[in-house]
């Protein structure tokens, strides 16, 4: 049989972090072994309410419900009610995806986009929001502002991240107002990652796009994106959700019926404990508190300038040079850090430096930064 590369896969970029591999060699080779802060990958504990309500669902033979369960999709309202002004929603406006990922990617495809839309990303992004535009054929534009886009009959959706990866960037209401102001004079939907919105440093709190400050409860052509996996440590879990304009989500239901894009019920029911449990987000943003105090002034000493980094998980920092330069640098002490260059090719001179490494890691790794200065 004549081997071949799928025509999807000939058209999708080589996965980023496969690209690392000679730094995370170099990395590996210290004397006192790596401290990975590529990725944002979770290693704290699961809280222990969530593991016990995963378990009490254990017993689950039938097949879930696609959009999740009633008591899931309530929590999720109950959570962006209390927690981010959002004034309007119920049930039918949420609906169960398993973790971000899948749903970032899938989105376009799902929402019926091909070769005749336009999807508008940040100029600096989380590669994925690029993939799922790929996967559906549609035409991608890196935008800086909106006047990028602003005007191109073309442009169908409108990505917000906010707090932003990998820049750690919080858009302010008047800035998310704004855009959905001008996606929503062409047409346009407006779909904003919220996947850090509990995660914020400096600067005033995030904002939801469904919240009364940007949208006025007018939840038409919006959908906000949430995920488990930073504020509560689920990214094993693979939960996260859609919540929005209740048109939006029918198409998506529906879509997500017929390919059996379904979360385990023992997952929904720990999301669901998730979603209330507002003490461990406390705790947990407290820990990544005490890291990134840490990291910020040891970065600063090896002779890194730290920018934006507000919020979300990452420290956005350049030393002015080829960020692969700073990558081998950084590796040779043994930290492995994401070039900037992942997420755009504006950010060739920056790299994402994560917050997601265990005390201990993250302590010894200020003390290499501060001994390189």
């Amino acid at each position: 049989m004549r081997s071949r590369r799928s025509a999807l896969a000939a058209r999708l970029p080589d996965f980023p972090w496969d690209t690392l591999a000679s730094a995370k060699q170099a990395a590996q080779s210290h004397p006192d072994g790596i401290v990975d802060l590529s990725m944002g990958t979770p290693v704290d504990d699961v809280p222990l309410a969530v593991q016990r309500a995963l378990a009490s669902a254990a017993n689950a033979p039938g097949y879930p419900r696609t959009e999740g369960t009633p008591a899931f999709r309530a929590a999720v309202c109950e959570w962006l009610t209390s927690q981010w002004q959002v004034s309007g929603l119920d049930s039918s406006h949420v609906i169960a995806t398993a973790g971000l990922k899948e749903a970032v990617a899938s989105l376009p495809m799902l929402l019926g986009l091909g070769p005749h839309d336009s999807i508008v990303i940040p100029e600096l992004s989380y590669p994925t929001y690029e993939v799922g535009a790929i996967t559906a054929g549609a035409r991608v534009i890196r935008a800086a502002s909106i006047d990028d886009w602003a005007g191109d009959d073309s442009v169908a959706l409108v990505w917000l991240n906010s707090p932003a990866n990998p820049t750690g960037r919080i858009m302010s209401a008047e800035e998310l107002r704004a855009t959905v102001d001008a996606a929503r004079g062409l047409g346009a939907i407006v779909a904003s990652d919220e996947c850090y919105l509990d995660l914020w440093w400096t600067g005033p709190r995030p904002t939801s796009v469904l919240s009364d400050a940007v949208c006025g409860g007018e939840h038409q052509g919006l959908l906000a994106l949430h995920s488990l996996s930073k504020r509560s440590n689920l990214a094993g879990y693979r939960v996260g959700s859609i919540a929005g304009d209740p048109k939006l989500v029918a198409e998506l239901l529906a879509a997500r019926k017929h390919l059996g894009l379904m979360v385990a019920s023992p997952n929904v029911a720990a999301a669901t404990a998730a979603y209330r449990d507002s003490e461990s987000v406390t705790e947990q943003h407290e820990r990544y508190r005490r890291r990134r105090d840490l990291l910020v002034p040891a970065l600063e000493q090896a002779g890194l300038r730290i920018e934006h980094s507000e919020g979300s998980l990452f420290l956005w920092a350049t030393e002015d040079k080829d960020c692969w330069s700073t990558v081998s640098r950084l590796a040779k002490i043994g930290v492995l850090v994401a070039p900037g260059v992942f997420y755009g090719p504006s950010g060739s001179s920056h790299v994402r430096i994560a917050l997601t490494a265990t005390d201990e890691h993250i302590e010894n790794a200020s003390k290499r930064l501060r001994a390189c200065a």
